[in-house]
Order: C-alpha cells, then sequence, then structure tokens
C-alpha cells in the first residue's frame, strides 16, 4: 500500500505519518510506503495551485491512497475548501487512487468550531464519496470523556504525541479495515518545534535528535477504543 498525504502541519506533526506506517505494519504484517507534500500553514488550496508538483506525485507516484487534510486554524470555509477538494479528489481517480478526507479538529479555545467542521466534512464526504476519517470527531469525544488525555500540545492548536497517536490510529483503522486496534504501538514521537511568529507557523526544530516519547498504554488502549467505536460503531 502507497500512501501520499497533502496538508500541513497537522499532518506532519510529531512524524504521523510514520507513526501511521508502523500501526499498518502491525495490523497488517507489510509496511506501508509512505510519502508527504504537506508545509506549515497552507491550505489545500495552495497544494491545489501547486499543481505539477501534486499531479506528479499522484499520477506517477504509484499511490493507492490520498490523504487530504485542510487547513484548520483558521478554517478557510467550506467554499473555499470545495473548490479546493473537488478537482484534487478527480486528480486522484484520474490516477486510481483513493481519496480520504483528514477531517481536522478545532482548536482548544474554539470547541464550538468542532460541530461546524465535522458537518461539513461529513457533508463533503457524501457528495464526493472520498473516505472519510472524523479525527475532529475523535478529538472531542476524547476531550469530553477522558480529559486527563491531553490531544493539544501546548499552543492549543496542534497535537500532542497523544493527538498524533489518535490520528494516526483513525487512519491505519480506515485504510488497513481493520476494527482492532487497541494494542497498537505506544511508541510517540516529540520534537518541541518552535514558533515564532503570530501565526503560529512552526518554523524549526529546538532538538531534532529527542528520543521517541513512550505513550502510556491504558491511555492508547483508550484511544483506541474511541477509534473502534467513531469508526465502527462499537
Amino acid at each position: 500500500m502507497r500512501v501520499l498525504f497533502v496538508g500541513n502541519s497537522h499532518t506532519y506533526f510529531n512524524d504521523m505519518p510514520e507513526l501511521f506506517a508502523r500501526m499498518c505494519e502491525r495490523l497488517t504484517g507489510e509496511k506501508p510506503e509512505v510519502t508527504m507534500l504537506a508545509f506549515s500553514g497552507r491550505p489545500l488550496a495552495w497544494h491545489r495551485k501547486e499543481y505539477f508538483s501534486l499531479r506528479f506525485a499522484l499520477l506517477h507516484g504509484g499511490v493507492d491512497y490520498c490523504v487530504l487534510q485542510q487547513q484548520a486554524h483558521p478554517f478557510p470555509g467550506e467554499e473555499e475548501t470545495r473548490a479546493a477538494v473537488e478537482p484534487i479528489i478527480q486528480l486522484c481517480r484520474k490516477a486510481g487512487a483513493k481519496p480520504v478526507l483528514f477531517a481536522t479538529w478545532a482548536k482548544r479555545a474554539e470547541p464550538e468550531m468542532a460541530v461546524t467542521m465535522s458537518r461539513f466534512y461529513r457533508a463533503l464526504s457524501g457528495e464526493t464519496g472520498a473516505l472519510l476519517a472524523p479525527i475532529g470527531d475523535l478529538f472531542s469525544k476524547v476531550q469530553a470523556e477522558r480529559p486527563d488525555i491531553d490531544l493539544y500540545w501546548k499552543d492549543g492548536a496542534h497535537a500532542s504525541p497523544y493527538g498524533s497517536w489518535l490520528c494516526a490510529a483513525a487512519l491505519a483503522a480506515l485504510l488497513c479495515d481493520s476494527r482492532v486496534i487497541e494494542d497498537l504501538p505506544c511508541r510517540g514521537f516529540d520534537f518541541d518545534p518552535k514558533f515564532s511568529d503570530e501565526g503560529g507557523t512552526p518554523t524549526a526544530e529546538e532538538n531534532v535528535d529527542a528520543e521517541a516519547v513512550q505513550l502510556d498504554p491504558e491511555k492508547t488502549r483508550v484511544l483506541g477504543k474511541t477509534v473502534e467505536s467513531v469508526l465502527f460503531d462499537k
């Protein structure tokens, strides 16, 4: 399986695509090939304008799935998102790749946006036939039921190692069609990015040699069970 991730820092934080690949290997016995077009603060409209890079990655990369992650903070709105997503989905289908909507979460300080974003991504999935990874819904459910599992990095917008684990687990469960995932690896990453502007854009890594973080197995089991319940109605 080959998976292309298209997005921004909510995709690349904590090496989430690599964590996803390790989870898929645990679930299927084979590690997928992952590649990424993800740049800080970029909406999908920007990726759409960078057409030749995206086109090459899809048409010549042998991609099975393309995971599309729209800008979240701020969310560009439904009209702009549709205008960017629909032609990318058409390109995915031309290349034989299945599109996947990575439905992002609201900021910690703006929980009211969670319902708006969730409703939109579910409608967009129905309209386009793209697979839906309802990660924003998962964030909301965990926040409500287990507030002791902090899914946010210290800026209140990006994912903590637990948040990135949740993203990776949801995508692995969806793309591997696996309904039992609570015992996935508990290893995460924590590179402590530096934010130097008011827009909250990560500009550098302060410690690129930081050791991988070992997550609490009890907490990852809870996150896994949450993924199972939301994706598969358990």
